[in-house]
């Protein structure tokens, strides 16, 4: 008969700081994660700090100047390689074509927070390419960890005032921001029934993918900042139940028949810990907090059991027993099966 005479359950006692560092991109352009193994603790104070590269404050920061090819640039912020720049008001000036033909000026933020124009290469005609990056009438690859502010888009070699028609800074399109697209974080993974190996331990998932603009047809670098659990064991720990999903059926009758839908819905967590003291012990530090719980159902063996949620306890102090709490977990996300 197979039992978890022996398991062990460990609870998040500390964090270990991982400073921002560049995410890897699983070849989707979507899901990104940092290493294998990986879990990010989902603890006040101590949660994933996610910072693609992009602008964080200011729209629509291009606009027009007095001055021949000169445009006003206004004052923001940005994210490159996970630092936060903070951009003055200035201006700059962009690069005609050599004839009455299509060329495209990117505005930049550089990785050190300087603004920097790159011009495109000329077109053969007026009309604009944007079915990619590089070419003829296409706008420039920017650098790999600068950002896209907007563009600027001429069609004549003579000097000129910019008109307000000619600068492009739709998001998503022509400006780069660190939100866009937005992206939901799991600080666990998926383990073993992930659909993807990516999403097995920690990672991101952006809504859309990221789209290819930088030089080499590179994608947006995107940087973390992030704390791993430091576990430690419950001494005296029973009754572990996982987080898990349940299903329910409801029918609908009609004329001669009946139609079934099912719902779903995400259970609490839970385990008993028999205390000491029921006061100074180390678990009870952590409650109403979310917190990382491990669970082996044989502490000699490798598969284990990942649940974070926020803990809730309900302390018991028995005339003729020993003191326990119940320990109820309630989690965002289902939790999740490693074999190793």
């Amino acid at each position: 008969m197979a039992t978890s005479k022996i398991a062990k359950i460990e609870y998040e006692s500390g964090q270990t700081l991982n400073d921002y560092a560049a995410m890897t991109d699983s070849g989707d352009h979507k899901v990104h994660t940092i290493s294998d193994g990986d879990i990010w603790s989902g603890k006040d104070d101590f949660t994933p700090d996610v910072r693609p590269n992009g602008v964080v404050s200011g729209r629509n920061l291009l606009s027009t100047h007095a001055t021949n090819d000169t445009v006003t640039i206004a004052g923001f912020t940005a994210y490159s390689e996970g630092t936060l720049h903070t951009v003055a008001a200035t201006t700059d000036t962009i690069t005609r074509p050599a004839g009455d033909v299509a060329k495209i000026n990117s505005i930049t933020m550089t990785d050190a927070g300087a603004i920097a124009v790159i011009a495109g290469t000329d077109s053969a005609t007026t009309a604009f390419d944007d079915t990619g990056r590089g070419g003829a009438g296409q706008p420039p690859y920017i650098p790999a960890d600068s950002v896209e502010i907007g563009q600027i888009r001429v069609t004549t070699q003579a000097a000129a005032a910019i008109s307000s028609d000619e600068i492009f800074q739709v998001v998503g399109q022509h400006t780069e921001r660190y939100d866009y697209p937005t992206w939901t974080e799991n600080n666990i993974g998926d383990g073993t029934l992930a659909e993807a190996s990516a999403k097995q331990n920690a990672y991101i998932e952006f809504a859309s993918a990221l789209p290819a603009i930088h030089t080499g047809d590179a994608y947006k670098q995107v940087y973390i900042k992030y704390y791993e659990p430091i576990f430690a064991e419950l001494p005296k720990g029973l009754d572990f139940t996982p987080s898990e999903n349940t299903h329910s059926v409801n029918s609908s009758q009609y004329y001669n028949g009946t139609i079934a839908s099912t719902s779903t819905t995400l259970g609490q967590g839970s385990f008993t810990g028999l205390m000491d003291d029921n006061v100074t012990d180390g678990l009870l530090a952590v409650r109403d907090e979310i917190i990382t719980i491990r669970f082996y159902p044989n502490r000699n063996k490798s598969p284990y059991v990942l649940t974070q949620g926020l803990l809730g306890m309900a302390r018991t102090y028995p005339v003729d027993d020993q003191n326990s709490v119940t320990v109820t977990i309630s989690s965002e996300n289902k939790s999740a099966d490693f074999d190793s």
